[in-house]
């Protein structure tokens, strides 16, 4: 028997904290549970991957490194050129492996901006040399959503076509993909991969601090018009929003969740605070730095409510089991509150609603202990789904591995199953 060969796939050693905790839920799996297992990336930060993680990687695209170098009809020639260069670097990468997995993420979403020759096209490439050379390429808990353009669906809808093995993080994107004309009867649904990203103590926090998470929103797919008019309006509805909790007597902790654009937005609302009431304490209010997960929850921790827009803050703040207000960008945002039984309290970030975020977040104070309740018992939940996962991905992309630890350690359970 030889090592299984896997490889990662995907947004994976960017800045985006979301992505990286999925990664990091994916190799924890595979180096508890298949440590022969040779492991290497194709990936949009090969640098910060083989840094971080100690796995060789690849970059994700062949004119990345040209990015900075060229402009003009250069680039643009260059560009095109190298989506025939991906194909075959996709096709000789993916045959080289028993297995990718791509971890998690919107992977087949165009809820923020997307252009169908980036990601969708990857994607695309990806599962159909998977098919092409019998390597298993599975889409593990991802996220879809409604699309519009013609070529984004098709590459996408064809790249979960081919894939070996499905599963997505929310009922409603397995619908969606349904919709494409796809049959999901035999896709499951687990939690979001972020959910088993292992949890430091932790407790109920400050009732006096309220961590805020922005973004460097501007829009979706569909508002690239707009995109301009929708940043402004959400950053001045932010900075309202925080003048308020200063003003009624609230510590405020505020954290981005992407480092390559969210830093600028959380400091300028801090700027703005500090040039409002410049009498405040310095500790007051604060910019927490975050790149990892780890730190997100480390700045997450001290509060005892959470006011967030991107998809991960939401997430990390109900694992802290923190009463919280999502912001979102999509359906999942909704989705993910009702399943974590915090339904009533989102808003759309696009049409944010200042006077009413003040309302949710008063009623959340005044049922902050009943929600952590709930919230407990849905973490409870959540983890028995990534477990669950787990387990029937070892039983599907590994069955060498399965059959030889059966052979080895003689399971009585398994046999009487049997």
């Amino acid at each position: 028997m030889t090592a299984p060969r896997v490889g990662l796939f995907g947004l994976l050693g960017s800045a985006n904290i979301g992505n990286e905790a999925q990664l990091e839920s994916v190799l924890a799996y595979l180096r508890a549970s298949h440590l022969d297992a040779v492991l290497d990336a194709m990936s949009s930060g090969p640098e910060n991957v083989r840094a971080k993680h100690g796995i060789d990687a690849i970059p994700l695209l062949w004119y990345e490194k040209y990015e900075e170098r060229t402009s003009g009809a250069v680039a643009v020639a260059l560009k095109v050129l190298g989506k025939g260069i991906d194909a075959f670097r996709t096709a000789s990468w993916v045959r080289r492996h028993d297995v990718v997995i791509v971890p998690g993420a919107g992977t087949l979403e165009a809820a923020l901006p997307l252009r169908p020759w980036g990601v969708p096209y990857s994607m695309f490439l990806l599962s159909a040399s998977g098919r092409l050379f019998g390597t298993k390429v599975a889409l593990v808990s991802v996220g879809a959503s409604a699309i519009r353009q013609r070529a984004t669906r098709w590459l996408f809808k064809s790249a979960a076509r081919l894939a070996f093995y499905r599963s997505y993080r929310d009922a409603q994107s397995r619908d969606l993909v349904r919709q494409w004309g796809l049959d999901t009867s035999g896709d499951p649904v687990y939690a979001d991969l972020a959910f088993g990203v292992p949890v430091p103590p932790y407790g109920s926090g400050d009732p006096q601090t309220v961590g805020v998470g922005v973004m460097d929103y501007y829009g979706g797919n569909d508002d690239r018009r707009r995109a301009a008019e929708i940043h402004a309006s959400y950053l001045a509805k932010m900075k309202r929003f925080t003048r308020w909790l200063i003003d009624s007597g609230y510590r405020v902790r505020l954290f981005g969740g992407d480092n390559l654009w969210d830093d600028g937005v959380v400091l300028e609302i801090l700027e703005d605070v500090r040039a409002y009431r410049p009498d405040l304490a310095p500790d007051w209010v604060a910019a927490e730095p975050v790149s990892s997960f780890a730190e997100l929850m480390q700045a997450i921790a001290p509060a005892g409510a959470v006011v967030a827009t991107r998809y991960h803050n939401v997430i990390c703040a109900l694992k802290l089991g923190k009463p919280t207000i999502s912001l979102g960008y999509s359906p999942k945002f909704a989705a993910l509150m009702t399943d974590m039984g915090m339904q009533g309290f989102s808003q759309p970030a696009d049409s944010l609603d200042v006077d009413r975020l003040i309302e949710q977040f008063m009623e959340l104070q005044s049922r902050s202990a009943p929600l952590r309740n709930s919230l407990r018992e849905c973490n409870a939940v959540k983890k028995q789904q990534f477990d669950q996962q787990f387990a029937l991905l070892s039983a599907l992309l590994f069955p060498a591995d399965e059959a030889a630890q059966a052979v080895v350690v003689p399971d009585p359970v398994r046999e009487r199953t049997l």
